[in-house]
């Protein structure tokens, strides 16, 4: 079995697939751990507490990697991109202009591609608009305000590192699958829920 580890590592367009990936994989989690401006370090100490003892909080940072109780950059995760995937693959069979694109081809597939990258940075926007709300007044969380000085520009600045966060991610996603190995949406989605599982233990 370790024998069958190195030979991949000896072959050079493999190595260099491995490691593009395990990089990628690397610049995600570190981008879960790295809070959003304005908020407040020691409540996220306390949403995390509260996530780890299992509940609504705990299902959420299982598919976020933990990134959305920390509020970290790359807090929605992957999530708004595979919403509008399966919003894009329903559209399909209502939107006679959508099912012409899925009968297409390569041609029909880059712009049902385009379009499900629209329609993801629109879903981050109402979700990280949601987040920040529901986060500062408590609905989802209890008494924890992870957001305290509450404000126009701060909502501002929230939604728009929440939403850029999940367009890298995106991004890297269709890097990963390209240069690396693998599906690379499929890769972060099994890094989120793996490096949940010791807090779970």
């Amino acid at each position: 079995m370790l024998s069958r580890v190195l030979n991949m590592f000896r072959v050079a367009d493999l190595r260099n697939k491995i490691i593009f990936t395990l990089a990628m994989i690397g610049l995600y989690r570190l981008g879960s751990f790295v809070p959003a401006p304005g908020v407040d370090i020691e409540a996220v100490q306390d949403l995390r507490d509260q996530a780890n003892s299992g509940g609504i909080l705990g299902y959420i940072q299982l598919f976020s990697g933990g990134a959305l109780t920390q509020f970290a950059i790359f807090a929605l995760g992957i999530m708004p991109y595979i919403t509008s995937s399966i919003i894009m693959q329903i559209l399909g069979v209502v939107i006679p202009k959508i099912e012409q694109w899925q009968q297409q081809g390569a041609v029909g597939q880059r712009k049902i591609t385009q379009w499900t990258r629209y329609l993801t940075i629109s879903i981050a926007v109402v979700q990280s608009t949601s987040f920040a709300f529901l986060f500062h007044n408590g609905g989802l969380v209890g008494e924890v305000d992870l957001l305290p000085k509450f404000s126009a520009w701060t909502v501002f600045v929230v939604v728009l590192t929440l939403t850029s966060g999940t367009a890298l991610l995106m991004w890297m996603g269709e890097l990963i699958t390209q240069r690396g190995i693998g599906n690379g949406m499929s890769l972060l989605i099994f890094t989120s829920v793996v490096s949940t599982l010791p807090a779970q233990g």
